[in-house]
């Protein structure tokens, strides 16, 4: 009775969002969110010896700020649902295996913080559990050495291709009444357009993000104007305008309270207005160190948050396959 389309679950008792919190790194705290976040590092190693330690070193401190903010042990929720973008999703294994918490590990690329606060969403919608933290992260040294090149081969990069954020967050779900919650989450399915550029993901991604956005207003009645602000995760400036364009070919026309957290996270950076990031710590860092405290500040009561998620792997890559992308959408609110 809760699912109002093939995509959209409306919940019933609407999980507060009781902490969040966000690390980045150097780059990241020089734009004009910087002063957002909760731990902006000068060293990128996070005082490990390995870009892999560094990534889950700093999973690991998002993870025990956010639970120090929602007043919890580390052993304390009932559930930690994380991903990240390396094999085996080794970034968030690694920093929270000594947690002594149930965990689950999803991959969603950058779409990974949507996909765990929707999972953990329904987990506490059903009574399964009274708090639940869904964590992400990415880091630009692991997933360059991953999925293009290592830093000391010195590749160029082509105009469309987005920085790799080095960033995490980390939201707490609680059954504890409370704003914001989440009332609504939209699924998305996989789009594949052919596009094969491991260096072009806004454009793989935007018709994934398309079909969701698209899905979410036809299934809940609602017109883009029913938020305050929609926030795409890691589109860059090149799928921000694609996607835009494919909406308005349906009439949805999305105006000023359209965002993408892919242009928002290095603007004002001197020296890289022109580099857009991507990551699963792009979109969670702007959602845990910008939206979430806009909306407890009351500057925002109704948000839809739509995080894209490139699904390839450097094995597709190298076979020349095309990229896979999805998208799900979280809608937020701070009306009781």
């Amino acid at each position: 009775m809760k699912r109002v389309g093939k995509h959209t679950v409306m919940l019933e008792n609407r999980p507060s969002v009781s902490a969040y919190a966000a690390v980045v790194g150097k780059k990241e705290g020089e734009g004009k969110l910087g002063s957002c976040f909760d731990l902006v590092s000068e060293d990128d190693y996070f005082s490990k010896t390995t870009w892999e330690q560094a990534e889950s070193e700093m999973l690991s401190r998002c993870f025990s700020i956010c639970c120090k903010k929602a007043e919890l042990l580390p052993s304390e929720p009932d559930c930690i649902i994380a991903g990240d973008l390396l094999n085996q999703c080794i970034g968030t294994t690694f920093a929270l295996k000594d947690t002594n918490a149930p965990y689950l590990g999803i991959y969603g690329a950058c779409s990974t913080m949507a996909e765990g606060i929707a999972i953990g969403a329904m987990l506490l919608d059903g009574g399964f559990g009274e708090n639940v933290c869904a964590v992400t992260g990415s880091h630009f040294a692991t997933a360059e050495r991953q999925y293009r090149f290592p830093l000391e081969y010195g590749s160029c990069r082509t105009p469309t291709a987005q920085n790799t954020v080095t960033g995490s967050g980390a939201v707490m779900l609680s059954r504890e009444k409370g704003c914001p919650h989440v009332t609504g989450v939209s699924i998305g399915k996989i789009a594949d357009t052919g596009i094969k550029d491991t260096c072009n993901m806004g454009a793989a991604m935007a018709p994934a993000a398309f079909m969701t956005l698209k899905a979410h207003f036809l299934e809940t009645g609602r017109e883009p104007d029913y938020y305050d602000a929609i926030f795409t995760g890691d589109l860059g400036a090149v799928g921000h305008d694609i996607l835009e364009a494919l909406l308005e070919e349906e009439g949805l026309k999305l105006g000023t309270r359209y965002h993408d957290c892919g242009v928002m996270i290095y603007d004002g950076a001197e020296g890289k207005d022109r580099i857009f990031g991507s990551g699963c710590g792009c979109c969670a860092s702007v959602l845990c160190g910008h939206i979430l405290p806009e909306m407890r500040a009351g500057r925002l009561k109704r948000v839809l948050f739509a995080a894209t998620g490139a699904l390839m792997s450097p094995t597709s890559s190298m076979q020349k396959q095309s990229i896979p992308a999805v998208c799900h959408a979280i809608s937020i609110e701070n009306e009781v």
